[in-house]
Formats: structure tokens, C-alpha cells, sequence
């Protein structure tokens, strides 16, 4: 098993210095730029305002026009949300970049929402699913197939061992599912059948998925449509560190007590879960007060609750110094969702459990017709080998911990930049017009949003009121990549601003 929590720093400083000159590696002399390797942590001599090369050159795009295929989205597809004043129409990706049908390139720094883990179109996990989809697309999990078996193995082993209990071990169990609303839904289902109660207790500001029965575990409007959902789901208190008015030493015990309140005025007493992401994504990247989670999942586990961790935006090493985000602070969850990185694009989720908790999906018959497909699995195993192969979880912790202190410095320049935060890449930058009053800049926000897409870099942007930018790309980005991005950051904010910049 692989070594968790601080302890990896001293295993992560004697592997790069094992490595730091091995010319085995990708990204050496002779090998793509674009490939994933330790050469990403070299800056390059070229200046900054730079596009960094790629010597991947996408095919000659022969489809129909940008103008055409917008015509035909709009007439025959459901309404779907579409960034940018001015769209653009991807049509190929390569590791951290992406191309329209112009052959424009993109530095990607969103990964498809968060998905994109080790790279769009990675050589490695392209290989895996053509393999796996030259033997054997599909049978259902009625069938013994070797990839499921492996698959559940070997990410069972990626997750922190549970200590055993008077002599009896209660081992993590996976099942597999599609998405990140499926995951979260059937966490919901064995936490309530496990336990024999009902309310659940998450937190405002937080996204679970577009279910019927996710939406109400939803704890944001923007994400909620006007019909009865969410029976049994109290939200507490969001521990938002910056927008707080409580002092930050106090911020742990002060947001715990008050899920403590929700669960003794608002529901019997007794709940069947407590569930959050490990960071909030969708809400703006809001990481928690040290210590918030130990003290929470104590008043849970108290009330005959289980704990869940929303693994599906910050699993996967994305969080750099640990490979899960919940390790981030030192608690060990009953139930783990999981979805977008672990199959780098490939729709694939899983449901992580103590084995006493997913007995109870034996209680009735429970099936997923798609759930744990060899193709998946095939895949998902690739991303594993990769994530390890190319240190991606290293290259996270390094280059989004130097993107992140870059950003702060644009803070010292930049009155409108009120926050800064994150971990490894999983980051974000919010804008207000006063840092005093902390009044949402979303306008602003937006404006710079357009401005790097027409810089050729493309963002996420996210909370409850539109105001941060969300920086979470494929994990092979480059300190090169990172240098670029912050040039056309302090530049399209003073473009937005009005103020001299470098077109």
C-alpha cells in the first residue's frame, strides 16, 4: 500500500532526487514537451506571455463549421449550458491541450470540470481501452470478468487501511457505477439502509450531482429546480474560512457546533449520515479549517451516523500532498464516492464502503447495467498506473503549490484578487470589489474569464455568485504551463480593469 498523509514528503523528496537525472524518463531530450515526466519541473528559457510548445499537431479537421454544428446543437440537443459569449468547438486534445476546428490551440486548466486527470487522450490510456475494446466492450457484471476483479483490488489499495476493531477487519468493498450522481445516490442508499435512519446532514454551499435525489443534497439554488426533492437532507453552516466572520482559530469548533444544532432541532436525533466534499468544488474551491472534519465526524458517528467524503473532484493525487482529499484533514470516512479523474474523461464512478456497510446492498436486488464494464475497468486500471508512472500526485502538489504562491503575489498587485486557496491543483481565485466588504466581483470575474479564453486559455468558474475562477487542469501540467497562465492572468485583470496590458 502506498504511503498516506505528511509521511509522503520524505518518500517524495528521495524519489525525485533518485530520479532527477534518470534519462529514462518522458520529457527528456528527444521526447514531446507535451509529455508527462520530471522534466516538468524545469522552467524553460522562453519568456512567460509565451505559449509553451507541443509538438503534437492534431489531424486536418474536416467536419462541418463552427456556425453549422452550433445550429444543430441548438435544433436537435436539450439546452446545455455553454461557456463563453463567444463559444468554442473542441475538437481535439492532447494531454494539457486542447484544439478547435481552426487548429487554435488551448491551454486546458479546467480538465472537462475537473475530469481530465492525467492528460487529454493519454497515450497510455488511449492503449488500454483499444485493447480492452478489441477483446470485450461489454457483458454486465452477471459475468466474471477479470478487469472488475483487478480494478476493485487495486483501488480498494488506494484508499487508507482500516484499523481493526476487536480483532475483526472491515475492509473497503467497491462498487462501480457511471457517474458522480449515481455514486453519491447509492452512498445516500447504504448509508440510510446501514444505519435504519433517514436524515442526512451536509452543508450549504456544496454540489452532489443532477439526480433527482442529488439535486436535494445540493446546497446551492443555482443547481435546484422548483419541485419537492432533498426529504431528510439538512445542510449546515459552509466552514468558509475566508468569508468567516469567526477568528480562524476558532472557525472549527464554531461550524462543528453548529451541525451539532442542525441534527438536535432539525431532525430526531439520530441521522444516517453526514456527507461533504472533501473540498467544496462547484461552490468555489472552499477548503475547510484544520480540524473541522475530525470534530464533525465525531458528532455524526455519535448520532448513529456514517461518514461520507465526495471524493469526485479531489481523489486521484489531484490535492498533491495526499493521494485522497478527506487526508487532507487526518479523518477517515465509512463510505467514499468517487467519479471525473478516475477515468480521465471515460464515464466511470465508484462507491468505496466498509464491507459491513455494502453488505446491505445484498438486502435487495441492486444492479447497474453499465457499472464496472470491462471497458471502464480497463481504463480505470490505466489511470491508476499512470497517476504513479508520471508522479502526477507529485507534479500536483509542485506546480499547483507554485501556481498558488504566483497567484498570491498577483493579490499584492491587484486589489480586486480578495482570496486565494486550495491545494495541489485544486485551486481558486476569488474576486471582490472591496476586500473590507467582500462584495462579489462577478462582472469582473466574468470579464477576465472571457479575456483568458481569448488569450488561449481556458478556465472553470464557479461559487454562488460567479465570482472565482476555478483552476483545476490535467495533473500534467508544467511549471512552463503554470508561467504562462499567470502572465495572462495579471494581464487580462488589468484588461478587464481597463488599465495598459500586453495584447
Amino acid at each position: 500500500r502506498r504511503v498516506h498523509g505528511d509521511n509522503r514528503r520524505d518518500t517524495v523528496f528521495r524519489m525525485l532526487v533518485r530520479n532527477l537525472f534518470n534519462p529514462r524518463l518522458p520529457g527528456f531530450a528527444g521526447v514531446s514537451k507535451c509529455t508527462p515526466g520530471l522534466s516538468r519541473f524545469f522552467s524553460s528559457d522562453l519568456p512567460p506571455k509565451t505559449m509553451p510548445e507541443c509538438d503534437f499537431k492534431p489531424p486536418k479537421y474536416k467536419g462541418k463549421s463552427f456556425e453549422e454544428i452550433k445550429s444543430i446543437r441548438e435544433e436537435y440537443h436539450a439546452p446545455l449550458v455553454t461557456y463563453y459569449k463567444e463559444p468554442v468547438m473542441i475538437t481535439d486534445g492532447h494531454m494539457q491541450w486542447l484544439f478547435d476546428e481552426k487548429r487554435r490551440r488551448y491551454l486546458d486548466l479546467f480538465g472537462g470540470i475537473v475530469t481530465v486527470s492525467v492528460g487529454h487522450c493519454h497515450p497510455k490510456v488511449v492503449e488500454a481501452a483499444t485493447e480492452q475494446i478489441k477483446r470485450l466492450m461489454h457483458t454486465t457484471n452477471i459475468y466474471i470478468n477479470p478487469e472488475i476483479a483487478h480494478y476493485a483490488q487495486e483501488l480498494a489499495e488506494k484508499l487508507p487501511e482500516i484499523p481493526e476493531e476487536n480483532g475483526v477487519s472491515d475492509d473497503w468493498q467497491i462498487h462501480f457505477v457511471n457517474s458522480g450522481s449515481e455514486a453519491n445516490d447509492l452512498a445516500l442508499l447504504l448509508a440510510r439502509t446501514y444505519t435504519g435512519n433517514f436524515d442526512v446532514v451536509g452543508l450549504r454551499n456544496c454540489y452532489h450531482g443532477m439526480s433527482y435525489n442529488t439535486m436535494g443534497m445540493c446546497g446551492l439554488h443555482t443547481w435546484k429546480y422548483n419541485v419537492p426533492s432533498g426529504f431528510g437532507m439538512h445542510h449546515a453552516q459552509c466552514p468558509n474560512r475566508y468569508r468567516s466572520i469567526v477568528p480562524r482559530e476558532d472557525m472549527a469548533s464554531y461550524y462543528a457546533s453548529d451541525v451539532l444544532d442542525v441534527i438536535r432541532h432539525a431532525t430526531p436525533g439520530k441521522i444516517a449520515a453526514f456527507v461533504c466534499e472533501s473540498i467544496q468544488g462547484v461552490g468555489g474551491t472552499i477548503e475547510y479549517p484544520d480540524n473541522y472534519l475530525k470534530m464533525v465526524y465525531e458528532i455524526a458517528r455519535q448520532h448513529g451516523g456514517v461518514c461520507i467524503a465526495d471524493e469526485v473532484q479531489t481523489g486521484f493525487g489531484r490535492c498533491g500532498s495526499h493521494f485522497w482529499g478527506f487526508e487532507t484533514q487526518g479523518v477517515l470516512p465509512d463510505i467514499v464516492t468517487m467519479a471525473k479523474g478516475i477515468g480521465n474523461g471515460f464515464p466511470l464512478a465508484a462507491v468505496a464502503a466498509r464491507k459491513s456497510i455494502m453488505a446491505k446492498i445484498k438486502d435487495r436486488l441492486y444492479f447497474n447495467t453499465y457499472g464496472g464494464n470491462p471497458m471502464a475497468c480497463a481504463v480505470g486500471r490505466s489511470v491508476l498506473k499512470v497517476i504513479e508512472e508520471d508522479q502526477l500526485q507529485t507534479n500536483s502538489g509542485f506546480v499547483g503549490g507554485y501556481m498558488k504562491k504566483e497567484m498570491e503575489k498577483l493579490k499584492d498587485v491587484h486589489e480586486i484578487i480578495g482570496d486565494v486557496r486550495g491545494r495541489g491543483l485544486m485551486l481558486g481565485l476569488e474576486f471582490v470589489k472591496d476586500r473590507e466588504t467582500k462584495v462579489p466581483a462577478a462582472k469582473e470575474c466574468a470579464d477576465v474569464f472571457e479575456i483568458l479564453k481569448n488569450r488561449g486559455i481556458l478556465i472553470g468558474k464557479g461559487g454562488l455568485h460567479g465570482n472565482t475562477l476555478r483552476i483545476k487542469p490535467p495533473m500534467c501540467i508544467t511549471q512552463e504551463d503554470a508561467d504562462f497562465f499567470i502572465y495572462q492572468l495579471h494581464q487580462s485583470i488589468k484588461q478587464a480593469q481597463g488599465l495598459p496590458a500586453d495584447l
